[in-house]
Parts: structure tokens; C-alpha cells; sequence
């Protein structure tokens, strides 16, 4: 029995040979591999590239919309009286320990009146309106100088507004604008409308 399977058994050039030929398909394996993590940290080196220059291009299309309306924008409300002939932008508001909770993109004021801007590329989630509700919130805790004691009101404008985004945003009283090409344009609120005082 044992002469038996002695004989089937592979010669020792054979097991040499498969074993050989194992240790070169491990080497080729691993430097294929090695090709594939090149190829892989290459890919994320030009991930990470292309996101930053993405980031910039959005950054300076938000400049852009705030750049290209923002000073008649105040103009907009001149319908409420509301006479909203000072503007400033990138307001930064900090809390009692002087730490930056928010900013606000644009502020228009009067004697008695302010508005908080927030401008959008894209308004089209109910997530980006609460977010600004937050926003107002932060604002009405911590006031910078140019909100405090005054009637604090808020808008939202973006390039493109969707319906829901419109809908939700103006029952929470917010004005919403929209971009028309190189100028802006309240835009209609729904009959009863209510300006929300924060």
C-alpha cells in the first residue's frame, strides 16, 4: 500500500517546479499590487486636487452672486419701506467668549431695521432654510453691532430656488430673491405673507 502511493506521489523536480512557479505568481502578485496602491494614491492625490479647486470655484461663485447684486439689494425691499440703504458684507458674529458662532453673507440696515442674507448658489433643500433659521437664531443671541436693538428680518437668495425650497423658506417668513441674469428679483411672497421678526 505505502509503494502504492509512493509512486502516485509527485517526483521532487515536479514539487520544485510548482513551487516555483507558486513563488513567482506571489512575486507578480505583489507587484501588481504595489502598481494597484500607486494607482490608488495617485487617483486620491487628484481627488483631493480637483475638491479644492472645486472648493475655490464655488467659493468664487458665491462672490460672484453676492458681488454682482449686492450692492442694490437693498433696493428690493424699498416696496415694504423698509429703506435698507446700508450694506455689509461677511459679518462675523461671535459669542460673549469671542468665539465665531456664524457670519452673515449680507446685511442690509437702517436706523431701525437689519436683514440677514444668506446667498445660494443652488436653494434647493429645506435643510440649507433651517440652517439659516439657526442662523437668525445665533444673530438675535449674539447681535453684532450693526443688529443691536434693531428689528432683525431675513432673506435668502439664491441663482436657482426650487418651489419647495421657496415654500418652506417663505412660511418661515423669510423674503426669497432670485438671480435674473445680472440682477436679482424679490420674489413674490404668497398672499399673507409675514415677514418673521427674530
Amino acid at each position: 500500500m505505502e509503494a502504492t502511493q509512493t509512486a502516485n506521489a509527485p517526483s521532487y523536480e515536479t514539487v520544485w517546479a510548482i513551487l516555483q512557479e507558486t513563488a513567482q505568481g506571489i512575486k507578480e502578485l505583489k507587484e501588481s499590487q504595489k502598481e494597484t496602491d500607486r494607482i490608488v494614491k495617485e487617483t486620491a492625490r487628484q481627488m483631493k486636487e480637483t475638491n479644492q479647486q472645486l472648493g475655490g470655484l464655488h467659493n468664487s461663485m458665491g462672490d460672484l452672486i453676492e458681488t454682482l447684486f449686492a450692492s442694490h439689494l437693498g433696493d428690493k425691499f424699498d416696496v415694504y419701506n423698509y429703506n435698507l440703504k446700508r450694506m455689509y458684507r461677511r459679518v462675523a458674529v461671535y459669542d460673549d467668549t469671542n468665539r465665531l458662532r456664524t457670519d452673515i453673507d449680507i446685511l442690509l440696515s437702517n436706523t431701525t431695521v437689519c436683514m440677514a442674507v444668506e446667498v445660494k448658489r443652488w436653494l434647493e433643500t429645506t435643510n440649507q432654510v433651517d440652517f439659516h433659521i439657526r442662523r437668525m437664531q445665533l444673530i438675535r443671541q449674539y447681535p453684532p453691532a450693526e443688529a443691536k436693538g434693531k428689528k432683525l428680518l431675513g432673506a435668502i437668495v439664491g441663482a436657482v430656488v426650487t418651489p419647495e425650497a421657496r415654500e418652506y423658506a417663505e412660511q418661515n417668513g423669510f423674503f426669497v430673491l432670485e438671480l435674473t441674469g445680472e440682477d436679482v428679483r424679490l420674489l413674490e411672497p404668497p398672499e399673507g405673507f409675514q415677514p418673521k421678526e427674530w
